[in-house]
């Protein structure tokens, strides 16, 4: 993954080169925002699901970038006053926090339509109904039906709009969208531009919706056990702000073992790719016991 994150941090920085004249400063917070730190774990489930269909690395590449054009510009927003008001991002000052707010915003605005911009590229594919399926793909699952529609479950919630106590269905389903939308995309866009049949799309999904679940509750773990300097970001939120965790209504352990049991299911929907699927398997692994 660290290598692959290199390679994703070289493409991002080709497709956003830095500006001079009045647009700069715009520039400069994107790829402050996109070219440092992060685990790219979403870039780097677009290459390995490529990889299963012989896809050609520089059309993965742009995919892989536009996803995380996406993740960066959530970040951004996400940690604005108005949302979760936080000052620490990838151990570095927010974006609103290094520049300032309405910058924030625009550097956000920008990397959500450079992502479109960039899948839109005939170097993506040179299939245009492939780029078209990319596209409505990765908007569905970043708009209302997905992450900022989970986003705005979340800040209701948060905001005593609706029930703040969340049970576990909920919870699940706020996640499946605020988090796992972007990571079924990631995990299913090898297929698409490969042109796979239905049903290697179909174990790719179940895989990343697994995979989605375990990633979160490890992310609640980590709010309770993890510390700030570790995880780059402000520890402790959710249980300041009184929120409903899997980690506040499961208990630990009874957490830790959702997590585990998810990752094993995850793992078990890749039968049909053998060895291709390895790295995807050890992902799985990863996100279950990553300390960040």
């Amino acid at each position: 993954m660290a290598a692959e994150a290199l390679a994703i941090n070289d493409h991002l920085s080709q497709l956003m080169p830095a500006t001079d004249g009045p647009e700069g400063r715009v520039v400069d917070a994107m790829r402050y925002a996109a070219l440092e730190g992060g685990k790219r774990l979403r870039p780097f489930l677009v290459l390995q699901s490529a990889q299963l269909f012989s896809v050609s690395r520089a059309c993965a590449l742009n995919v892989a970038a536009a996803i995380e054009m996406i993740h960066c510009y959530s970040l951004i927003h996400d940690d604005l006053p108005a949302m979760d008001n936080d000052d620490l991002r990838r151990g570095r000052p927010t974006v609103h926090r290094q520049y300032d707010e309405p910058t924030a915003i625009l550097a956000g605005d920008a990397l959500l339509t450079k992502a479109f911009e960039v899948i839109a590229l005939p170097g993506t594919h040179s299939d245009p109904a492939v780029r078209c399926e990319l596209i409505t793909e990765l908007a569905i699952a970043a708009g209302a039906k997905g992450m900022v529609g989970g986003q705005m479950i979340d800040l209701m919630a948060e905001r005593g709009l609706i029930d703040s106590a969340l049970d576990v269905p909920a919870i699940t389903r706020m996640h499946q969208l605020k988090t796992g939308r972007l990571i079924s995309f990631s995990s299913i866009a090898g297929a698409i531009l490969g042109k796979a049949p239905r049903s290697q799309r179909q174990a790719l999904f179940n895989y990343a919706h697994d995979l989605g679940l375990a990633f979160q509750i490890a992310d609640d773990l980590l709010d309770v056990e993890g510390d700030t300097a570790t995880l780059g970001k402000t520890a402790g939120k959710d249980e300041a702000s009184g929120k409903s965790t899997f980690v506040s209504l499961l208990g630990l352990e009874r957490a830790r073992d959702q997590a585990d049991m998810l990752a094993e299911q995850a793992v078990n929907h890749l039968d049909a790719f053998d060895e291709k699927a390895d790295l995807l398997r050890a992902v799985a692994r990863f996100v279950v016991d990553r300390k960040s």
